[in-house]
């Protein structure tokens, strides 16, 4: 066997292998004489066959058997030999093969980038500060008393308006045809909510108790129900009833139904507790994303073409689940990602780049996921989540699931590492510099 390299590029390697005549010879012999032995020829009793008979049936359909059993005992080979680690599945191109030639073939792979540690102790990275908006503390106060709403009679002789809850009864019309599933009776529609197409609130607002009208629409385009989208739609809406939401008073009485607060003092401490755990959370995750941005930019290295495309991939099937769960259809999907193209391909760029340097750094300082860790790891989530600890261990017993938190760990270890001798510059939200799509 002979082989060789090429330098596609910084991280792409062709390796080149010719395997001589006498060694494709003895393949195709030792195929042919494993057909001998199982398959039963008329005339002759089972592996009795002549090889001359065996290869002129099935010398057409050797070829692709020889030729992998070719390519698995020398690609191995060759790689030793030039002492190359491949980290993407190669590419193998080659000619089939024949009893009395040399056989060729190549395969196409990345490899790992160079690792030089240049700059990881120091860096200079941005955090955002602490701070609670009592806005917010209200805005949960008005939430609580919202989900705890009673709906009430409008008495004041008014039309409908933003706010207010409608009960209409209505059936829609396609092509004068009753529009399946478009018709309800006692429906109460919340104004406001844009939970009906664009229009249908704005015109059931300024309605009269009793009154009915006819509404002229167009469902949208792109709609969930192709055959409807952009189609004329038509409303025949009667309103039954208005109602609003009454909203408790927050006083003593009603704060002890919530259970745990006592007073409104004690609720308001409660929900900026809750506030700055949850954004003490934000921040640190938003820290961490910029601390690993800076790691990157002071030790830069080539990324792999082939994990470049698949990381970025998962990105996008990531963002494309999220979105759809918040209604975003799939033309308004496609469009965000043409337009964000080059943000999702340099967030996956940087995602593989810190992971190579947080192997890197970890493996320096001794600080790679150990079984010990692991199993710490286990009592944390027990004394969290209430589960038992043996459950826990079942679900991570999936070399995907263990493979994920074994790579957390060693992140976590890293992060602390660069934590101690980072220069941390606290600033606030509205001065901080975002790079996140």
């Amino acid at each position: 066997m002979k082989s060789s390299v090429d330098k596609v590029s910084s991280l792409q390697r062709k390796l080149n292998v010719e395997i001589p005549a006498e060694a494709v010879a003895s393949a195709y012999k030792r195929v042919f004489e494993g057909i001998q032995r199982e398959v039963t020829i008329k005339g002759f009793r089972k592996g009795k066959a002549p090889l001359a008979t065996v290869k002129s049936l099935y010398g057409d359909r050797v070829t692709q058997d020889v030729a992998q059993e070719l390519i698995q005992s020398n690609y191995g080979k060759a790689l030793s030999e030039h002492k190359l680690d491949p980290i993407s599945s190669p590419e193998f191109e080659f000619e089939d093969p024949s009893e009395t030639k040399n056989f060729s073939f190549t395969a196409v792979f990345d490899v790992r980038p160079e690792i030089n540690l240049k700059k990881y102790e120091g860096l200079e990275v941005e955090k955002e500060k602490l701070e609670i908006d009592e806005k917010k503390v209200d805005q949960v106060l008005e939430n609580i008393r919202a989900s705890r709403a009673s709906l009430v009679d409008v008495l004041d002789d008014r039309p409908a308006q933003k706010g207010d809850v409608a009960v209409i009864d209505f059936e829609g019309f396609v092509d004068g045809q009753a529009l399946e599933g478009g018709a309800g009776q006692n429906h109460e529609l919340e104004l406001g909510t844009n939970s009906f197409i664009e229009g249908f609130e704005e015109g059931v607002t300024g309605m009269k108790v009793g009154g009915s009208t006819t509404l002229n629409l167009k469902f949208p385009t792109p709609y969930h129900s192709a055959e409807l989208a952009g189609k004329p739609v038509e409303f025949k809406v009667k309103l039954q009833a208005l109602k609003k939401k009454d909203l408790p008073e927050l006083n003593d009485e009603f704060i002890a139904t919530l259970g745990g607060p006592k007073n409104l003092d004690d609720l308001k401490n409660s929900i900026r507790d809750d506030l700055k755990n949850n954004e003490q959370r934000r921040i640190d995750e938003g820290f961490k994303n910029r601390l690993l941005k800076q790691l990157v930019k002071e030790n830069p290295l080539d990324v792999p073409p082939s994990l470049l495309k698949d990381q970025k991939a998962a990105l996008i099937e990531d963002f494309h689940k999220r979105m759809h769960e918040q209604g975003l259809s799939h033309a308004e999907f496609e469009s965000y990602v043409q337009k964000w193209d080059k943000d999702f391909e340099k967030t996956a760029a940087e995602m593989i780049q810190s992971s190579f340097l947080i192997d890197a750094i970890a493996r320096k300082h001794d600080l790679v996921c150990k079984p010990e860790d692991v199993d710490n790891k286990f009592k944390e989530y027990a004394q969290q989540t209430g589960i038992e600890e043996s459950r826990i261990r079942e679900f991570y017993a999936k070399p995907e699931q263990m493979s994920r938190l074994t790579y957390m760990i060693t992140e976590e270890k890293v992060i602390d590492l660069l934590n101690k001798s980072a220069k941390v510059k606290e600033v606030p939200a509205s001065a901080l510099k975002e790079e996140q799509i």
